[in-house]
């Protein structure tokens, strides 16, 4: 059962609702509410956001040119397709042509998937081999990919439900803490148990072989012992769900990003978003920030087992978005615009 069939069976009763779960895999169900309404959800989607502002959010390359369009400052890069999807188009730009794109923007440079999540096959790339070994991984099992200008800074991820920030967090790659004596691929392995007895379902893919590029720059295998206390960084990407770790911000996250990501997730047309961020700091008033990615249906799993204060909050939240399902027949009649 995921984690999210779980928190709605156990928030729903508090609003009168009923959960119908489906009983073998148990990941999509049905609610109906005291007042009659009903909606489906799977795994973490919900009918909160509308379907066609959900689905953009899906294509970052779509979504990144409407962001700029509204003002807002966004990755510099470029879209390229397989060979199918070349063929079908009136300006088809392939693999080769995206590598013409990387020299251009210089590397080392970001390469992703067009509309996978949980970087999946996000990449950091430093020259032509690793930019053609992860270019053609990507196009084997997606329509498109993504060449994009590397932006330095930290990783951050701010989850808005209409007007009100629901958590805040930055996103720290995953890491082994050396001790001396171990070897990486035994602190992997203490790492991943330590997550399933925290009841976290992150699979650490050991195989994966961004994590082995990512040794080889800094001359290291598996097998190499680290000594104590020296951290070593696994991966460039910072997803939650690749084993990277949250730290929470949301008590302190500066009012100028609180705006930021509430009116982004508004001109995005969306009710519930993850406005993924790089800046230095979301504590600090804005300086610089460049929007990496919106997520209309934001995958808290991971952040809600870091703490029960951070279950409390995706708990509130689901709540909250159940309440906002419930009435959603009387907001459309009676349309209330936010205050910030």
């Amino acid at each position: 059962m995921s984690l999210v069939t779980s928190i709605l069976q156990k928030v729903a009763p508090q609003i009168g609702a009923v959960v119908v779960v489906e009983p073998e895999y148990k990941l999509v169900g049905h609610i109906t509410f005291k007042n009659g309404n009903k909606a489906f959800f799977d795994r973490s989607k919900l009918n909160i956001n509308g379907y066609g502002s959900a689905e953009l959010a899906k294509d970052k390359a779509y979504s990144n040119f409407f962001l700029n369009h509204f003002g807002y400052r966004v990755t510099e890069g470029q879209t390229f397709f397989n060979e199918k999807i070349c063929a079908r188009i009136a300006n088809p730009r392939n693999i080769d042509d995206g590598f013409s794109f990387a020299k251009e923007l210089g590397f080392p440079l970001i390469v992703k998937p067009l509309n996978l999540s949980q970087g999946i096959l996000v990449a950091k790339v430093h020259n032509q081999t690793e930019y053609y070994e992860v270019a053609e991984k990507i196009l084997q099992i997606n329509s498109g990919l993504i060449v994009e200008r590397f932006y330095s800074g930290n990783d951050y991820r701010i989850v808005v439900l209409d007007d009100e920030i629901i958590a805040a967090y930055q996103r720290i790659p995953l890491f082994i803490t050396g001790d001396g004596k171990s070897k990486i691929l035994e602190l992997l392995q203490q790492k991943q148990e330590i997550f399933l007895n925290n009841g976290r379902k992150t699979h650490i893919n050991i195989e994966d072989f961004r994590i082995h590029q990512k040794l080889q720059k800094q001359n290291l295998t598996l097998n190499s012992v680290i000594a104590k206390d020296t951290i070593v960084y696994l991966l460039d990407n910072a997803n939650l769900s690749s084993g990277g770790e949250a730290v929470d911000l949301t008590e302190s996250i500066h009012l100028d990003f609180q705006k930021l990501a509430i009116n982004i997730t508004k001109d995005m047309a969306l009710r519930l978003a993850g406005v993924d961020i790089i800046t230095s700091s979301i504590t600090e008033p804005i300086l610089d920030y460049t929007i990496i990615e919106v997520n209309g249906s934001p995958g808290l799993t991971h952040y809600a087992s870091s703490g029960d204060t951070q279950i409390k909050r995706v708990e509130d939240l689901y709540l909250k978005i159940l309440k906002a399902l419930e009435n959603e027949r009387i907001q459309h009649e009676n349309p209330v615009t936010p205050k910030i």
